[in-house]
C-alpha cells in the first residue's frame, strides 16, 4: 500500500473516531430517555426494577469490528424510581450483572434482532436482577402508534405505524432469507485496529 493511502487511511479513521467522540454521548443520553419512557409506560416494568435500586449493569459488545467506531459505555445504573441512569465514564467495576453480546457482525445482529432472534449473550451476576431483565426484554413493547398519535391525531399515526410495520416485515423478511450482504459490509482492505 501506498504510503499517502496509509495517511489518508488514518486521518480518516482520526475523524470518525473524533465524530465519534462528539455524537455518541449525545446519542447514549436519547437511548436512555427513549428507555425510560418505554419503562414508565408500563407500571409493572419499574415495579420489576424498585427491588434492584441502585444495581449496575454493564452491557459488553465483543468483538466489535476494528473498523468501527468504539461504542460508548454501554452500563446503566437502576435509580430509586425504578428507571435506568447511564454510567457515562466507565463501566462501573462492580457491576450487579454483565451481559455480554456477540457484535462480531453488527448489521448481522440488527438484522436477527428485527427478525425476533436473540443475540448470543453470555451473561453473569445476580440472578435475581437477571430475571428480571429477562422479563423485561421479553414483555416490554414500545407503543410508537400511542406516541404518535399525541403528536399528530389518530388517523395519520395509524398511518405511520402501518407503513412502519411493513417496513419492518420487510426487513424480517430480508433478515430470514439470510440476506447476504449483511456480511458484506465491511470495506475492502480495512484492517482491524485494536485487541
Amino acid at each position: 500500500m501506498q504510503p499517502s493511502v496509509s495517511k489518508a487511511r488514518a486521518y480518516n479513521l482520526q475523524m470518525l473516531d473524533a465524530l465519534n467522540a462528539l455524537v455518541a454521548p449525545a446519542a447514549m443520553e436519547r437511548l436512555t430517555l427513549a428507555l425510560n419512557h418505554v419503562l414508565a409506560a408500563e407500571p409493572a416494568a419499574t415495579q420489576r426494577l424498585l427491588p434492584h435500586r441502585g444495581r449496575r449493569i454493564a452491557l459488553e459488545l465483543r468483538q466489535w469490528p476494528g473498523w468501527l467506531p468504539q461504542p460508548p459505555v454501554l452500563a446503566f445504573a437502576i435509580t430509586p424510581a425504578g428507571l435506568l441512569e447511564w454510567c457515562r465514564d466507565a463501566v462501573p467495576a462492580g457491576a450487579d450483572l454483565h451481559v455480554a453480546i456477540d457484535a462480531g457482525n453488527p448489521a448481522g445482529l440488527a438484522l436477527g434482532w428485527l427478525s425476533g432472534r436473540s443475540p448470543t449473550m453470555d451473561v453473569q451476576g445476580d440472578a435475581a436482577l437477571a430475571g428480571d431483565v429477562q422479563w423485561l426484554a421479553d414483555n416490554l413493547r414500545w407503543d410508537v402508534e400511542a406516541d404518535l398519535e399525541r403528536l399528530f391525531g389518530p388517523a395519520v399515526a395509524h398511518q405511520l405505524a402501518r407503513f412502519g410495520g411493513l417496513l419492518k416485515s420487510a426487513l424480517q423478511r430480508a433478515a430470514q432469507a439470510g440476506n447476504p450482504w449483511s456480511s458484506r459490509l465491511r470495506p475492502e482492505g480495512v484492517q482491524r485496529r485494536g485487541p
